[in-house]
C-alpha cells in the first residue's frame, strides 16, 4: 500500500517540474536566441516481489523447509532524469538595427558518438570573467561605446578582447568582421560546441562550458554566416508547447487521484477493519 504512495507521489513531482519547464519555454517565446528546454523523464528501477513460503517435507521429523514463489515485477516510480536544450536555428526576424546580429547555421559538423551535429555561438565575457556563449545577437552599445549583450555582458572578439566602438554606424561582414568604411575594427567571437548538450545553461539563458571553446573559424568544416539587421527569434513552437502542458497536466491529475484512492483505502481500513477487530 505505502509503495503505491511513493509511485503515485513521485508521477506528480516528475509532472510538476515538466510543467515548470514548458511554462518557462512559453514565457520565453519571444526572446531572440532562447532555446526551448526538453524533458526527459525516466522510471526507477522496478522491485522484483517474491513470497517467502514454508513447506513441510514428508519425513518422520516433519522437517520445514522454505523456499520463494515469484510474484512479479512492481514499478518504484518516475522522475524527471534530465533536461537539454534543442539547439535547431530559430526564424530570422528584420529589425534594420546594425547592433542586431543573427547568427545563422551552415553545414556543422557532426559528433560521432552522439549523431548530433555541434553548435556555434558568440562569445560573451560572464561572470567573474568566464566566458559565457549565447546565440542572441541583439547587442547594443553602453555608454563607454563597448558592444554588450541585452543583459550587459560583453561582446569579445576573436582574441578574447572587449569589443569598443566609436558609434552603430558600421558593418558586419558575413564572417563577422566589423568594418567603418574600409577599416576593419574587430572580429566577432565565434566558438564551436562539438557537444552543445554538455553546455551548462544559467545566467539568464547564457551557455558556459568547463574549458573554453575553440574558435569556429578554426575548425574544418564548421560553415556559418552573420546577417547584421536581424536577429535570431527562439525556437519555442508554442503550439507544441501548449500540448504539452496539457498533457503534463492530466498527468499529474491522474496521479493525485490515484493518491487520493490510495488515501480512502487506508483511511478505510483503519476506521473500518480498526472497528471489526475492537
Amino acid at each position: 500500500m505505502f509503495r503505491g504512495f511513493y509511485t503515485a507521489g513521485s508521477g506528480m513531482i516528475a509532472q510538476q517540474r515538466r510543467t515548470e519547464l514548458l511554462a518557462n519555454n512559453m514565457a520565453n517565446a519571444n526572446t531572440p536566441g532562447f532555446k526551448t528546454d526538453q524533458s526527459s523523464i525516466r522510471s526507477f528501477p522496478e522491485m522484483y516481489l517474491s513470497n517467502l513460503e514454508t513447506t513441510k517435507v514428508p519425513v518422520q521429523n516433519g522437517f520445514q523447509m522454505k523456499g520463494l514463489s515469484p510474484i512479479g515485477p512492481i514499478s518504484t516510480g518516475t522522475y524527471m532524469q534530465e533536461t537539454l536544450p534543442l539547439f535547431t536555428q530559430g526564424q530570422l526576424r528584420e529589425t534594420e538595427l546594425t547592433t542586431d546580429l543573427a547568427l545563422v547555421d551552415g553545414a556543422l559538423p557532426v559528433d560521432r558518438e552522439t549523431n548530433q551535429p555541434g553548435a556555434i555561438f558568440y562569445t560573451l565575457e560572464g561572470s567573474n570573467g568566464q566566458r559565457a556563449y549565447t546565440k542572441s545577437g541583439n547587442f547594443a552599445l553602453n555608454p563607454e561605446g563597448y558592444l554588450t549583450s541585452a543583459a550587459g555582458n560583453y561582446v569579445l572578439d576573436e582574441t578574447g578582447e572587449r569589443i569598443q566602438l566609436p558609434s552603430d554606424d558600421f558593418q558586419v561582414t558575413k564572417k563577422g568582421v566589423i568594418q567603418y568604411g574600409d577599416f576593419e575594427v574587430a572580429t566577432l567571437g565565434i566558438s564551436f560546441a562539438a557537444r552543445p548538450g554538455t553546455l551548462e545553461k544559467r545566467d539568464n539563458g547564457l551557455f558556459y562550458a568547463q574549458t573554453d571553446l575553440p574558435d569556429a573559424n578554426g575548425i574544418q568544416g564548421v560553415n556559418y554566416s552573420v546577417q547584421q539587421g536581424f536577429i535570431e527569434q527562439s525556437n519555442v513552437d508554442a503550439s507544441r508547447t501548449m500540448t504539452d502542458m496539457m498533457t503534463a497536466y492530466r498527468a499529474f491529475e491522474a496521479n493525485q487521484k490515484v493518491l487520493q484512492a490510495y488515501d480512502r483505502s487506508m483511511e478505510k481500513a483503519v476506521s473500518e477493519i480498526g472497528r471489526v477487530n475492537g
